[in-house]
């Protein structure tokens, strides 16, 4: 394996009959893509998953994907993305000291077709530095759930907030016209904690297409319920909802706990569970 060809996978998927079939499914060092079987008709699933626990200083991994008419696509993780500013057990040599761990993600959705991608969140250790790009590119009747989040660190170590930079930016386009583009810059670690306390987990979800106006309908209506009140503190979980484009929705959640967030998820999803099969829900947000 060669230095230019480390850390790239490629998901081309396309419906047969009812079978969700890869013409291709390869990827390339620290990366690994695993597909199990699933029954579900006219869907796949895949995890994304890194060697050695996680993503170092310097790592760059890049990913392509291309979803066909009327194909179904569920991208998990297996656990948190952990980045590292050197991998446990090794110290890192002081050219690696300012290298940033970079990911690259390409998306290309047909007619008819739906992506969810559904990973746990980033974990971003001590002195730690991440860009995440992403961008999604959509037939005008293809639907997509991007579930976007971060933690704090590992507050079991007492490190809440101390990593050196989080930069993640997703673009939306439908039919070739962008529809959103969403970024967060978290930097700066000697104030980060002062200005994200007391959340330990932040969360962007974006929603968009026909298969998902169920869960945008739900989720509107009970928005209109909540009523603001002045308290003496701050919630133990905030969200918020505007409207994405004609067909979609953005959804923002802080928690202080990574675990009330994913319940609230798995809650503010539940419609899901439809399109994707009660065990492949689980596995994702369960």
């Amino acid at each position: 394996m060669t230095s230019a060809t480390a850390g790239c996978g490629r998901i081309c998927l396309a419906l047969h009959g009812s079978d969700a079939i890869f013409s291709e499914l390869s990827s390339t060092y620290p990366l690994k893509l695993l597909s199990p079987r699933n029954e579900r008709a006219g869907l796949a699933v895949v995890y994304m998953i890194t060697y050695g626990g996680g993503l170092v200083s310097g790592d760059s991994v890049s990913l392509s994907v291309d979803v066909g008419p009327r194909a179904n696509l569920v991208l998990l993780s297996q656990g948190s993305t952990k980045v590292f500013k050197f991998r446990p057990g090794q110290r890192a040599a002081s050219t690696d000291a300012l290298q940033v761990t970079t990911q690259r993600m390409e998306f290309s959705v047909a007619s008819g077709g739906a992506l969810f991608l559904l990973p746990d969140p980033v974990t971003c250790f001590r002195a730690a530095s991440y860009n995440q790009l992403q961008t999604f590119h959509l037939a005008a009747d293809a639907s997509l759930v991007l579930l976007d989040w971060v933690t704090s660190g590992r507050k079991s170590r007492g490190e809440e907030w101390v990593f050196a930079r989080y930069y993640s930016v997703n673009e939306v386009l439908v039919g070739g016209r962008r529809v959103a583009k969403d970024v967060m810059l978290l930097e700066d670690g000697d104030t980060l904690a002062s200005k994200l306390a007391p959340y330990a987990c932040y969360a962007t979800l974006l929603l968009y297409g026909p298969q998902v106006q169920g869960v945008i309908r739900a989720l509107t209506e009970e928005y209109g319920r909540i009523s603001v009140f002045k308290a003496g503190g701050p919630a133990g979980l905030l969200w918020s909802l505007s409207a994405l484009g004609d067909g979609g929705a953005v959804v923002r959640v802080a928690g202080n706990e990574t675990e009330d967030v994913r319940r609230w998820l798995g809650e503010a999803l539940r419609g899901l569970q439809v399109v994707l099969g009660t065990e492949i829900f689980r596995r994702a947000l369960g």
